[in-house]
C-alpha cells in the first residue's frame, strides 16, 4: 500500500511571511527566545454538546472517541479558517504552515514508572473529525506497543553521549535549526517542532497547568486540558442548576500574530466547540497572507 504522502511534512510545507506589518517583523528581535513571548490564558467552555457529540460519534463506530479528539478537530478547524495560528519563528523571521504538526506525550503505562514517548500526527486543515480521530489512533496504538519509535531511538542515541560532548551537540542542533539546516528526518521526529503541544491533564485527574513553551524548536502553542468540572449556577429564572464545563489553559507565542487574532482564534473555536457537529464536514480553507 502507498505511503499516504499528505501526512508526511517537509521544507516545502512551510514557506516565508512577507507581508506583516513593520513590527511584526522586528519583535522576534527584541523577544529574542520564545519564552520571552509567552502569553498565557485560560478559559472554559460548556460540557454538555461536546458530550453528545462524544456519544454521538462512539455509537457511529469510533471507538473510545473523546475529548482529545474533539479538541484537535477544533483546534485544526480554527486553523482553517485563522491560518495565522499556524505560524512559527525560526531566526528571527516568521514562517507559516499548510499543515499542522502536533505533538503529545504518551505513557504506554498509566503508572509513575510507565514509560513515555511522543507521537506527531500531521493532518490537513481539511481533516474532519473522523479523520483526526483515524490519524491519531493510528499513532497511538503503534507508540503504546512494546516497539520502539523513532522518537525513542533518537533520544536513546543522544542519551549515549558524554554529558560534555552532548552539550555541544546540542549547541550544533540550535545552530543548524536557526538557519533552518536540521535534516527534516530530524524535526519530523523531535518534540520541540511542530503546530501545537497538547496534554491532558484530565486523564490525571487534575486541572489543567500554565505549561511553558520551549526555546528549542518551533512550537508557537501550548494546550492543557483538563478533567469535567461541575458548577451550581442560577438560570435565568433564578433556579439552581448543575452545569458542566471543561477548563483549558494556553500558553502561545505573541509574536507570531497579534493579541486581536489570537482573541478571534479562541472564539471561533469555542462556537466550534458549542456546534461540534460542524466537525463532521471539509471545510473552506483560508489561506495565509503572502
Amino acid at each position: 500500500m502507498n505511503p499516504d504522502t499528505s501526512r508526511v511534512y517537509t521544507r516545502k510545507n512551510h514557506r516565508r511571511v512577507r507581508s506583516l506589518q513593520p513590527m511584526d517583523y522586528v519583535s522576534p528581535y527584541i523577544m529574542v527566545e520564545r519564552q520571552d513571548a509567552c502569553n498565557s490564558f485560560t478559559d472554559s467552555f460548556d460540557a454538555a454538546p461536546v458530550d453528545a457529540y462524544i456519544r454521538k460519534k462512539r455509537k457511529e463506530g469510533l471507538e473510545n472517541f473523546g475529548l482529545l479528539h474533539v479538541l484537535l478537530a477544533a483546534y485544526i478547524r480554527t486553523a482553517a479558517d485563522r491560518p495565522g495560528i499556524n505560524r512559527f519563528i525560526r531566526g528571527q523571521k516568521i514562517y507559516t504552515r499548510d499543515r499542522l504538526v502536533v505533538c503529545m506525550d504518551v505513557k504506554r503505562e498509566m503508572t509513575v514508572e510507565g514509560e513515555t514517548t511522543v507521537i506527531k500526527p500531521v493532518f490537513l486543515p481539511t481533516d474532519t473529525a473522523d479523520d483526526v480521530y483515524r490519524v491519531f489512533n493510528d499513532l497511538l496504538q503503534e507508540a503504546t506497543q512494546d516497539t520502539e519509535t523513532g522518537f525513542d531511538s533518537l533520544a536513546k542515541v543522544i542519551n549515549y553521549i558524554p554529558g560534555l560532548v552532548k552539550k555541544f551537540v546540542v549547541w550544533l542542533l540550535k545552530l543548524l535549526d536557526y538557519f533552518g539546516w536540521l535534516p527534516t528526518a530530524l524535526t519530523n521526529l523531535s518534540p520541540f517542532h511542530g503546530s501545537l503541544f497538547i496534554t491532558s491533564m484530565g486523564s490525571l485527574g487534575i486541572p489543567p497547568i500554565y505549561h511553558h513553551l520551549y526555546n528549542f524548536g518551533n512550537i508557537p502553542a501550548f494546550l492543557a486540558y483538563g478533567r469535567r468540572r461541575h458548577a451550581n449556577e442560577l438560570n435565568v429564572l433564578g433556579q439552581m442548576e448543575r452545569r458542566s464545563y471543561y477548563d483549558v489553559a494556553m500558553v502561545l507565542d505573541e509574536r507570531i500574530c497579534n493579541g486581536f487574532y489570537y482573541a478571534s482564534a479562541w472564539k471561533h473555536m469555542k462556537h466550534i466547540l458549542k456546534n461540534p457537529d460542524i466537525l463532521d464536514t471539509v471545510p473552506e480553507v483560508t489561506p495565509d497572507i503572502p
